[in-house]
């Protein structure tokens, strides 16, 4: 072997040895926030493959509508520039369409190394893509073959190198995961196959999901899933799979989220309640959260909903702010424990606290309130319709925060993903 081979075999080793620990350290941190039970029980092993699964993409696209984030933090393009904001960053729609609505400095926080490879390309792309064309062309549509080529000539030499490692990484010696943007990016991860599968379970009973589509007004969207979609739930096997935890892990749901989920109820009738809401609730023109569901892609056209972050209006601010924004493989409680006291304004959990055990939850509130700054904000969603933090967390902590119970109504309301039972505001007592 010459020397040259032998360094580069080295150097091989040694990166392959810093990914497995770095996916060692990475299952650690979700195992802390999923397991529950010991490895050798049913449900212990259920656990562990929705850990297994997580590590991988999840979310293409985020479920929770940014636009009701940015009402219920009161996000204004004249807020100070110092306003600062933690969230968890999935797939980032939500966390770089914050930054569209007003000068903020965000902290996206992930235990999903994949999540944060995403987020990372997203800015990179917004910084570095010559024309709002191009960057709509990456991320809003994600099968063009020229998207490609810009990666390798704008986004690729600005990435940090874990970041570009991942992208240009050939999973079982296959194509480059990059070739997600020109093969369909929403069709994949974990959500997209799930969406996929729903659509081949529909066809298999004789519905195309995609033509609920076709249907001009909210009457018809109404009569749709009146005639097409609500008997599917009668089925036997959509009741027998739904009613396996396993099977909505692909709307990344782990075991102990299906039990809020489901409130004792048979699942199919809760699916097919969010299911109606999704389809009759809003209309389609208005949602692409129900484009994603039954086209699997955002609605053609200029004009088309799309997230905050990819509307032509505030392209030229999601490239000016891009830069600024933090990107981090960590958890958000270990984070808030490394920032000063009084120091954040607003903290967007998703839906993480359905994960969490008491423990877990009184351990995050303590770090939030101290690291509150008046007036601060927390916003989140839950699985079931309450908020879960009374009788959880410590009433001493709770007492400290205002829940603003009407609004979070208002806010569940308008939420047009139609995933969550609850959205919940709180905010800080003088």
């Amino acid at each position: 072997m010459s020397d040259t081979t032998a360094e580069a075999t080295s150097e091989t080793l040694a990166e392959d040895a810093a990914v497995a620990g770095g996916r060692r350290d990475v299952r650690r941190r979700l195992s802390a926030a999923v397991h529950r039970h010991k490895a050798v029980s049913r449900e212990g092993l259920t656990e562990r493959l929705f850990t297994w699964l997580f590590t991988g993409l999840v979310y293409p696209q985020i479920w929770e509508d940014p636009d009701i984030d940015i009402a219920a933090m009161g996000l204004r393009a004249d807020m100070s520039a110092d306003t600062r904001i933690v969230t968890i960053a999935s797939g980032g729609c939500n966390a770089l369409s914050y930054m569209t609505a007003a000068p903020v400095r965000v902290t996206a926080l992930d235990l999903n190394p994949t999540h944060v490879a995403l987020v990372k390309l997203k800015l990179a792309g917004a910084a570095h893509l010559p024309s709002y064309e191009h960057f709509f062309r990456f991320f809003g549509r994600g099968d063009r073959r020229e998207n490609i080529a810009d990666y390798e000539r704008f986004i690729r030499p600005q990435l940090d190198e874990k970041s570009r490692t991942y992208w240009d990484k050939r999973p079982a010696g296959f194509r480059r995961r990059i070739s997600l943007f020109a093969r369909g990016f929403f069709r994949h991860g974990l959500l997209g196959h799930f969406i996929g599968m729903a659509h081949i379970a529909a066809r298999i009973y004789g519905v195309r999901l995609r033509d609920i589509l076709e249907a001009p007004t909210m009457e018809s969207q109404r009569r749709f899933f009146d005639e097409k979609l609500a008997p599917l739930f009668e089925k036997p096997t959509i009741a027998w799979l739904t009613g396996k935890p396993s099977t909505l892990y692909g709307l990344g749901i782990p075991p102990a989220q299906y039990e809020a989920l489901s409130g004792g109820r048979e699942m199919r009738f809760v699916l097919r309640e969010r299911l109606e809401r999704l389809a009759c609730g809003f209309p389609l023109t208005e949602n692409y959260f129900a484009w994603q569901a039954f086209a699997r892609s955002y609605a053609p056209g200029e004009d088309a909903a799309v997230p905050p972050y990819l509307k032509r209006e505030n392209f030229a601010a999601l490239q000016a702010r891009a830069k600024g924004m933090q990107v981090l493989n960590a958890s958000f409680t270990d984070h808030l424990r490394e920032c000063a006291d009084a120091s954040l304004d607003r903290f967007v959990l998703l839906d993480a606290q359905d994960w969490m055990t008491d423990a877990q939850l009184n351990d995050l509130w303590s770090q939030i309130t101290r690291t509150a700054r008046p007036g601060a904000r927390v916003i989140f969603r839950t699985a079931a319709e309450p908020t879960l933090l009374p009788g959880r967390v410590d009433d001493a902590i709770l007492a400290r925060w205002d829940y603003r119970a009407e609004e979070s109504l208002a806010f569940t309301a308008r939420d047009r993903s139609s995933i969550y039972g609850g959205f919940h505001l709180y905010i800080l007592k003088d």
